[in-house]
């Protein structure tokens, strides 16, 4: 496994923590885990906790095209994907692209959008492509949606569809910093202007080289895809859950967990992989039954992981 690479991928996570993001190294780590195993991440956290200084400071140190969108209720699909205008020079039609034909997509407030608004995103996220007026258009690689949710009980919210959940690789909050580094923010003001000064310490090619290298190089053996496998089985046996983990959140949880292997220095997946980055990846695909939909998911999958043998050797 080429270690130099995996020392650059570090080194994104250690200065943007130190001189950007303090406090933020989780986050920071799991949207570089999702750009690598090639899904989206999902940030659901109140207002005011760096959600978008993350997306900024992303894109500006990996040296890709930012773009944004700001949902709001009277959004329209192709506000996202764009749209065909008439040339009357050309006395023809061109199609002008919208913010999802970027690297990285900032998808601000996406519940607040109406659902017909957020199922536009559902085919870019998963197929790469866009399709207006029946002609495909392909999106640029990477491609990284970033996308926040505020808590559902605000005030003009749509909660998001199963289906649109599924198409999140990862899901993760902010959070509040420690008491003594908010203090030290407060002092010091927002970064948002540093954030436009970044200097890009990746290319798009070593991106995607390095995905290709975590993807092709990092093995995942029998043993590991069976402890996978039962995870699966389990949540859909589970008596709180109606809807367990589909076989698309058990490749997710494959994908992402080579990631982690390959941030760890191995070029092979252990459960302990899978077992960082469950939560994150799979809790959001839990459907519970109507009379538990109290409990907490992740409280409910951490129970199943704990049940569930570690295979040995």
């Amino acid at each position: 496994m080429d270690s130099n690479r995996r020392k650059q991928v570090l080194n994104v996570i250690d200065v943007l923590a130190t001189d950007y993001l303090q406090g933020k190294v989780r986050a920071i780590r799991l949207a570089l885990i999702s750009l690598l195993a090639g899904g989206h991440l999902l940030l659901e956290d109140i207002p005011g906790l760096g959600k978008t200084s993350l997306a900024l400071a992303l894109s500006g140190i990996l040296g890709l095209e930012f773009g944004r969108i700001q949902c709001t209720s009277d959004l329209l699909p192709s506000d996202i994907t764009g749209l065909s205008i008439f040339d009357r020079q050309q006395n023809s039609f061109h199609f002008v692209k919208g913010p999802i034909f970027n690297n990285l997509v900032l998808v601000d407030e996406v519940n607040r959008a109406m659902p017909k608004t957020q199922s536009a995103m559902l085919e870019a996220m998963e197929e790469r492509r866009v399709t207006v007026e029946g002609v495909t258009y392909e999106l640029p690689e990477p491609f990284l949606v970033i996308a926040t949710q505020n808590p559902a009980e605000q005030v003009g919210t749509f909660p998001l569809p199963e289906s649109q959940l599924d198409r999140f690789l990862m899901t993760t909050g902010i959070g509040y910093p420690p008491p003594e580094l908010e203090k030290k923010i407060i002092q010091l003001g927002s970064v948002r202007e540093e954030l436009e000064t970044i200097k890009p310490l990746f290319s798009r090619e070593e991106i995607l080289e390095t995905r290709k290298l975590v993807r092709e190089q990092v093995q995942l053996g029998d043993q590991v895809a069976g402890y996978i496998h039962t995870l699966l089985e389990r949540s859909r046996e589970h008596a709180t859950i109606s809807s367990g983990i589909s076989t698309r959140g058990g490749l997710s949880l494959a994908s992402a967990a080579r990631a982690e292997a390959f941030l760890e220095g191995r070029d092979y997946v252990i459960p302990e992989d899978v077992q960082k980055i469950a939560i994150p990846v799979a809790a959001h695909r839990l459907i519970l039954r109507p009379e538990h939909e109290t409990l907490n998911k992740e409280e409910v999958l951490r129970s199943l992981l704990a049940e569930i043998p570690v295979p040995m050797g």
